[in-house]
């Protein structure tokens, strides 16, 4: 696929309708007014703010910090709810376009970013409401990967191995678990799972000691093929017409057509551990490593696999980069951000490397991977990056090629995730700061959504 200019719109996209879940821990959604912690109780005595109309949709962006999870204006970047919450929370997309899923200290927790849309007729009625922590909580022992698709929102536990599918639209509804589809894998293991269209279910395989393979389930549970040539299962992706891509470290798995096709990286470790996905093309960016003995290898090339021809291409960068700097444009854009601070536009047909947008000043990823770092998020056309040394939010045009708007936080930004508020849409796919991505060296680490690199101890 060749890049070309296109009328460009910052419309916000629609996000899925799903299936449901298996793991409450709490039954009650909190009002919009609810905080976290010990203010839980008061702030339930006071009443609750009546929802705003809005004349259109209005997106928000979440992100995590120190102490708690701030919500921003994803237009105007103005915070609009600060939300205390303790320990080490993690962000993921819940699939309704209004809901987040924190991955916290006991499971899932549901997160109102407070802005939705309620269809009528030929259109929607737009509203917004404060941001609230619910008291709503998928229990898990180790929250690790969720992914979106088609309607349908996948979590997986690491400490058990149990997998739970619920109807995206669901996720905030005490009884959204009643319908939820469940299973569990023969061992607990750092996983991920993803349901396509036809019900048909990719579950990683694996154990706590080493992750081997995937299975390609149907609709009933039964086994359609299988695959243990993928060393160190970590993340997946999907592509146009939903092939599915997994990361192994040797290549990767891709699912398409009810067969698993192994394409091998063209080093003997070659591992490919965070991936990023775009209905709009068949080709899948993910990172690439060759360095098996380092300690923390910083990369300077990506991949691009072609999920038509299983083919592999690895494209060099002017910088590196790490487990959050993977993303996908409207069009299908392969979108890297680089630690010398700019935002790197590859043509994932071509692999040719359309423009560098310097966004932030130049940056080195940290030891520990829970430090902050800056982040990429793209959503209704615009990459939105965190600058953790500036304190701040940059939205960026990756089509014209500038920061389009700024701001500064009083928080330092770690984690990054966003919401449409608009209704669901069945075919939208989410998952992986959709990268995914967790660490496999790390001891039991909660690891949510998808961006998380364990071979970056």
């Amino acid at each position: 696929m060749t890049l070309t200019a296109r009328h460009r719109t910052r419309s916000l996209a629609a996000v899925g309708l799903v299936l449901p879940l298996a793991l409450l821990a709490a039954c009650s959604t909190g009002g919009t007014d609810a905080q976290p912690g010990s203010g839980d109780a008061a702030a339930a005595e006071e009443p609750a703010a009546a929802p705003r109309e809005e004349a259109t949709a209005v997106p928000r962006l979440a992100v995590t910090y120190d102490g708690g999870v701030q919500v921003l204006d994803a237009t105007t970047l103005e915070v609009v709810g600060d939300l205390a919450l303790d320990g080490f929370a993690r962000l993921n997309p819940a699939g309704d376009g209004r809901h987040l899923l924190v991955s916290t200290t006991g499971g899932f927790r549901v997160l109102d970013a407070g802005t939705w849309a309620e269809p009528h007729g030929d259109h929607a009625h737009h509203y917004t409401a404060d941001p609230a922590l619910t008291d709503v909580t998928y229990a898990a022992e180790k929250p690790g990967h969720v992914v979106v698709h088609d309607g349908r929102t996948a979590l997986f536990d690491d400490g058990t191995g149990d997998v739970t599918v619920l109807d995206s639209a669901a996720v905030a509804d005490p009884h959204g678990l009643d319908d939820a589809r469940t299973l569990t894998t023969p061992s607990p293991h750092h996983g991920v799972a993803v349901e396509l269209g036809d019900g048909s279910l990719v579950v990683s395989e694996g154990t706590e000691d080493a992750r081997t393979g995937v299975r390609l389930l149907d609709a009933a549970g039964e086994e359609v093929a299988s695959s243990d040539e993928c060393p160190g299962v970590h993340g997946e992706a999907v592509a146009a017409d939903e092939a599915v891509v997994v990361g192994c470290e040797d290549g990767v798995l891709v699912v398409a057509d009810g067969t698993i096709t192994k394409v091998a990286s063209p080093d003997a470790y070659g591992r490919i551990g965070n991936q990023a996905g775009s209905e709009a093309s068949p080709v899948v960016l993910g990172d690439y490593k060759s360095d098996p003995d380092a300690d923390l290898e910083r990369p300077t090339r990506v991949s691009l696999v072609d999920t038509r021809d299983a083919s592999l291409r690895l494209v060099d960068l002017p910088a590196s980069y790490t487990f959050r700097s993977l993303g996908r444009g409207d069009a299908g854009e392969a979108l890297v951000l680089g630690t010398d601070g700019s935002l790197h536009v590859v043509d994932p047909g071509t692999g040719t490397l359309v423009r560098s947008i310097p966004v932030l000043d130049a940056w080195e990823e940290p030891a520990e991977w829970q430090a902050p770092r800056p982040a990429l998020l793209v959503q209704d056309g615009l990459a939105y990056v965190t600058d953790p040394a500036g304190r701040a939010v940059h939205a960026v045009d990756y089509v014209a090629g500038e920061v389009w708007r700024s701001a500064v936080l009083d928080v330092v930004p770690n984690e990054l995730q966003g919401v449409t508020g608009r209704a669901a849409d069945p075919g939208a796919h989410d998952g992986h700061d959709h990268g995914e991505h967790a660490p496999d060296e790390h001891d039991g680490d909660a690891h949510a959504g998808h961006d998380h690199d364990p071979a970056e101890g």
